[in-house]
């Protein structure tokens, strides 16, 4: 059987395409919002539409180009269900299109929210960029133009971005910040005129926004009391200014390509049933920061997977290994000082060498303690280093780490590729009874050269990975929390005989 399409209609030829249904491609309805420059109000309108959209009953795939995880947290809190990112530095271009696929099944429309600048890469020829990504998932793109004191300037800048890169699709231009409607006209004929592409929002300057900035991006949800306040603005602002279906046409009029098939790696499982690993991670108000394919690995290898909270728990629950991902914990210093149970419990069982992988904040927390404001807050301190905030960012941006030092979970040689976004400088109180896993190749870890800390099995990093683009990360942990599991096994199992040896003789 065969299923016949008409091509796009800024096609001037007009002419039909016919698919096999066995191979049918990829026609999802999608869209990406980007912009000129970073800060130009990507995520507000991205979470303006989102919300916009599920409110009318669609179901909407929320996706973040790039590793934030500040706006990938609002946009998850925006549908309703998990935003992924889509990361060309971190994956491959087949992890890439396998993430989109299954992450927007079943979705009305997939909404993708792009980074700095619509051409901004990672190098001359704009590797990683917002556009590589838009051609690679053959996605119309929406460009986001500040008008502040410019008219007919605007359509040749867009008219420029037209020609740097005929192979992009931008289908439609939002003008922000508009001081009139005089201003708007011009503006808007003057592209349609010259571009041939319509405005389909014009957005006066905002005043008034409740999504302050800070950490170079939004407060992450979790800190908002407000947060439903904050997104009925962001709606508020989409629908009384945008014309959604005009942009619900240019999503809807997208090229087609076929699935990409799954890696075996990513479905195979390690282990199954009673054999299943017990893998802790910690999510809670200060540490939140999880790479849903991260979590969602593990499980597929087989863990079963326990959530802790850290500043509420009086305990630690029984584990076969511990995962402690990125957060703010300087927002709950106070609370996770408090908790000197938990503190105490985590530190005994790191000592007696359970499985530990902590990123970024988990690091901070790990530490002897956290200083604010010449006042320092007591952690775990399993670790000899004091961790000292800083007004301005120590690390920020993709890392290179090279593994050249034993560790309970990777091999020597291999090359990982994450990035870092800390406010943290990490000063060791001693080196005693430590090593370092990770020579920094790109980026600055702890100390510029330097990263991943390890004491008995537990790791410590300020670089987040993403399981997607590192198979072999979860397959580490799964493994060290086997081998732990059966090394409890065994102590148990000997000292039973030794005690049923001592009934016997007496």
């Amino acid at each position: 059987m065969f299923l016949i399409v008409k091509k796009k209609s800024r096609d001037p030829t007009g002419l039909y395409t016919v698919y096999s249904l066995n191979k049918m491609p990829f026609l999802r309805r999608r869209i990406i919002i980007t912009a000129l420059r970073g800060g130009a109000g990507k995520t507000i309108f991205s979470l303006g539409l989102v919300s916009a959209w599920r409110d009318m009953g669609y179901q909407i795939a929320a996706f973040k180009k790039g590793p934030d995880f500040i706006d990938s947290g609002w946009l998850t809190f925006a549908a309703n269900r998990s935003c992924h990112n889509l990361d060309p530095f971190l994956m491959t271009e087949k992890q890439i299109i396998e993430s989109f696929w299954s992450n927007s099944d079943q979705a009305d429309i997939s909404i993708i929210e792009g980074n700095r600048g619509l051409y901004d890469g990672f190098d001359l020829d704009g590797r990683s960029s917002t556009a590589e990504l838009a051609k690679l998932l053959k996605t119309p793109v929406i460009v986001i133009a500040d008008v502040t004191m410019a008219t007919r300037t605007i359509a040749a800048v867009i008219k420029g971005c037209q020609a740097f890169d005929p192979g992009l699709d931008i289908g439609g231009v939002i003008l922000n910040r508009v001081a009139g409607s005089r201003q708007e006209n011009l503006i808007r004929n003057a592209i349609e005129k010259y571009c041939g592409i319509p405005v389909v929002g014009a957005v006066p300057r905002l005043e008034d926004g409740i999504f302050p900035e800070r950490h170079m991006g939004l407060v992450p949800h979790q800190e908002r009391e407000h947060a439903e306040k904050a997104i009925l603005w962001a709606k508020k602002v989409v629908a009384e200014n945008l014309q959604l279906d005009a942009i619900w046409r240019i999503a809807s009029n997208v090229e087609g390509f076929e699935k990409a098939p799954q890696e075996q790696d990513q479905k195979s499982k390690v282990v199954m049933g009673n054999e299943a690993p017990r893998i802790g991670f910690v999510r809670d108000r200060a540490f939140w920061f999880y790479y849903p394919e991260n979590l969602r690995q593990l499980e597929r290898l087989g863990a079963v997977l326990i959530e802790i909270n850290a500043i509420s728990s009086n305990d630690l629950p029984d584990l076969d290994a511990l995962y402690i991902g990125g957060g703010f914990p300087e927002t709950q210093a106070q609370a996770l000082s408090d908790n000197r149970i938990f503190r105490n419990a985590l530190k005994e069982e790191v000592e007696r060498d359970l499985p530990v992988y902590a990123e970024c904040g988990g690091f901070m927390y790990l530490g002897e303690s956290l200083v604010l404001k010449d006042k320092s807050y007591p952690m775990v301190g399993i670790l000899p280093v004091k961790f000292i905030l800083q007004k301005r960012p120590q690390g920020h941006g993709y890392t290179i780490l090279e593994v050249n030092g034993p560790n309970p979970y990777y091999s020597q040689g291999e090359t990982l590729k994450g990035h870092e976004f800390h406010y943290s400088k990490a000063v060791l109180t001693s080196e005693e009874n430590i090593t370092f896993a990770f020579k920094v190749n790109r980026g600055c870890g702890v100390d510029g050269e330097r990263d991943g800390i390890c004491k008995n099995n537990l790791l410590a990093t300020y670089t987040h990975l993403h399981a997607a683009g590192n198979p072999l990360w979860a397959r580490g942990i799964i493994r060290k929390a086997i081998d732990y599991r059966k090394k409890r096994q065994n102590f148990s199992g000997s000292l039973k005989r030794t005690i049923d040896k001592r009934k016997k003789l007496n």
